[in-house]
């Protein structure tokens, strides 16, 4: 009986939280890095200590949106790395599959990326170091992973596999955030030059014999 309550309890409070975020991504969307506590407390319909009860501080539900985008994220490039295609196609739908999102909603990603521009008075915002690099690094950690199970890289492959992941992932996140603040080229025409400079030793590679292929 106790076992039961507790799992009961434990849904409860797992709906709970995803219903808090949810309306913190609502508010994500409109005020992008600006949202606050107190925006968010009244999108819940709550109090600002009940949110702080859930979830810490503003740290604790920055920490928790980020692993809800970044699970998203990385389930839709791995899809993308997945797709019935030649390689080079995969290589510029994995790159296109990361602008789009951030192009898709770039409140939600200048709240992750950007925090400290929605800074006020009594709401100094994120350390941006603190909380953006570790999304990064879990990223990179991710493609890295893909790349060693798929690309034969010969001796030392799972060292440079994780130079090839992180590599890539800041090559995005630096082409990304430059071409979604300035806007100089189309989507595609980035893709198509990002995948050229990626291309050379992809290209090269052969795939990893009892790998899934790449």
């Amino acid at each position: 009986m106790e076992t039961t309550q507790r799992t009961d309890q434990q849904r409860s409070a797992d709906r709970r939280r995803r219903e808090l975020l949810e309306a913190a991504d609502r508010v994500v969307l409109r005020d992008g890095p600006g949202a606050s506590m107190n925006a968010i407390a009244a999108e819940a319909g709550i109090t600002k200590p009940i949110l702080y009860r859930h979830f810490g501080d503003k740290g604790g539900l920055y920490a928790a949106l980020a692993t809800r985008h970044t699970d998203a994220l990385l389930a839709s490039l791995r899809a993308a790395l997945d797709a019935p295609a030649e390689r080079r196609e995969r290589v510029e739908a994995t790159l296109d599959t990361y602008l789009a999102a951030i192009e898709a909603r770039p409140q939600v990603y200048r709240f992750l990326m950007h925090p400290a521009e929605g800074a006020s008075s009594g709401d100094h915002g994120f350390d941006v170091g603190k909380h953006s690099a570790p999304l990064l690094r879990r990223m990179g950690e991710e493609l890295a992973e893909v790349i060693e199970e798929r690309v034969d890289l010969g001796p030392g492959s799972q060292q440079l596999a994780r130079v090839w992941g992180h590599g890539i992932v800041g090559m995005m996140h630096a082409a990304g955030d430059w071409w979604l603040g300035e806007r100089p080229c189309s989507r595609a025409e980035l893709v198509r030059s990002l995948a050229d400079l990626l291309w050379g030793r992809l290209a090269a590679a052969g795939d990893k014999v009892g790998g899934p292929g790449f």
